[in-house]
């Protein structure tokens, strides 16, 4: 399926070496003011080439609205867009025309399909994030409506980790974009640039978690019990290239403990407004949201693609020894954040409209 979401919905299509990426959006509310250069900037923190921690392609990946925006406001109907392709390299993958990758979608491919693009991943290349990402950031001008933000940030790369309680490392969100790594400790940024560029120097690669915190969500988001909110984001980011692992406010380690020790306490100020006095569910109880910030984490792995020689296997299932061309992320992480943003609000804002069909 190439269409993601119930009422807000994105359809997209594109490949990695075709002549554009694109996409359709359904359900977007009318009257919603349209910041272009917001759009474009988010694009611009996903896109290639932006530092020398990733991958070289030179794309600019300025995007075009093709319809549903008049005057600077959303009419209500669909929203079309494309972003045109202008630096691919495609006689890199030559060699891998009848040659399966491992780890790669290239097998999968050819035996579900009878046929691939070999040309950079063609569907399966996380180029084709980019239109998550315009469709991500048109949610995130409705969202910012409701005064909903979705900060995303990398948490840890390799053995180089961030403590867990976002509240201790996310004091200015704008520190975020100040270094290419999207880490908002700058110390920690530091170490984590270097050991990236220590990877990438031997023709290896790094994997890693990007968090990610929503505040100002209303208590009520998710549709139980098969369209939990936290369910939903799970879906969301494991449809992420390279995503291995979700987990939500205490995750696997919280697990670990007692109940006794993990259970939210709830706190009832002066005008009768409940919270709880800890986040171990983070934000989310019985798959609906219950008005704290939703934190939750997304594990990627190192990127399949190592610049060394390595074993791989023809179309027909002969071994064979492959040395990849191209270019190609060490870490996808600093790039990652913005997809994961660009998820959770498409997920949320589709929570929301949702909502209001089971509550008069």
């Amino acid at each position: 399926m190439n269409t993601y979401g119930n009422i807000f919905r994105l359809t997209e299509f594109g490949e990695s070496h075709g002549p554009a990426l694109g996409g359709v959006i359904d359900g977007m509310p009318s009257g919603i003011e349209i910041d272009l250069d917001r759009i474009q900037h988010q694009l611009d923190r996903r896109r290639p080439g932006q530092s020398t921690i990733v991958t070289a392609r030179d794309e600019k990946d300025r995007v075009e609205i093709l319809s549903g925006v008049f005057e600077g406001k959303t009419t209500g109907t669909p929203i079309g867009f494309i972003v045109k392709n202008s630096d691919q390299h495609s006689s890199d993958y030559e060699n891998l025309r009848d040659v399966c990758r491992p780890s790669h979608a290239d097998y999968t491919y050819s035996q579900k399909y009878g046929i691939r693009d070999h040309r950079g991943g063609g569907r399966s290349s996380a180029r084709a994030t980019l239109s998550r990402v315009v469709g991500g950031a048109l949610a995130m001008e409705a969202l910012r409506t409701q005064g909903i933000r979705i900060y995303a940030y990398t948490s840890s790369v390799g053995s180089i980790n961030l403590p867990d309680d976002f509240e201790e490392v996310l004091g200015d969100p704008a520190v975020i974009d100040t270094n290419p790594v999207r880490c908002p400790a700058t110390d920690v940024a530091a170490a984590m640039e270097a050991y990236i560029r220590e990877v990438k120097g031997k023709g290896d690669t790094v994997g890693g978690v990007v968090t990610c915190v929503i505040t100002g969500l209303p208590v009520g988001l998710g549709q139980p019990v098969f369209d939990k909110l936290n369910a939903r984001l799970a879906a969301a980011m494991m449809s992420i290239n390279a995503a291995k692992g979700f987990e939500v406010g205490m995750g696997f380690k919280g697990c670990t403990n007692l109940g006794s020790v993990m259970n939210d306490q709830w706190v009832v100020d002066s005008d009768g407004r409940v919270s709880t006095s800890t986040n171990n569910s983070g934000g989310i109880q019985g798959g609906i949201s219950n008005g704290m910030p939703v934190v939750f984490r997304v594990a990627f792995k190192p990127v399949a693609t190592v610049l060394r020689q390595t074993d791989g296997v023809t179309s027909g299932g002969e071994p064979v020894s492959v040395m990849p061309r191209g270019r190609h992320d060490p870490c996808v992480l600093p790039r990652a954040v913005p997809v994961v943003e660009a998820m959770a609000a498409m997920t949320v804002l589709d929570a929301m409209l949702l909502d209001r069909a089971v509550r008069w």
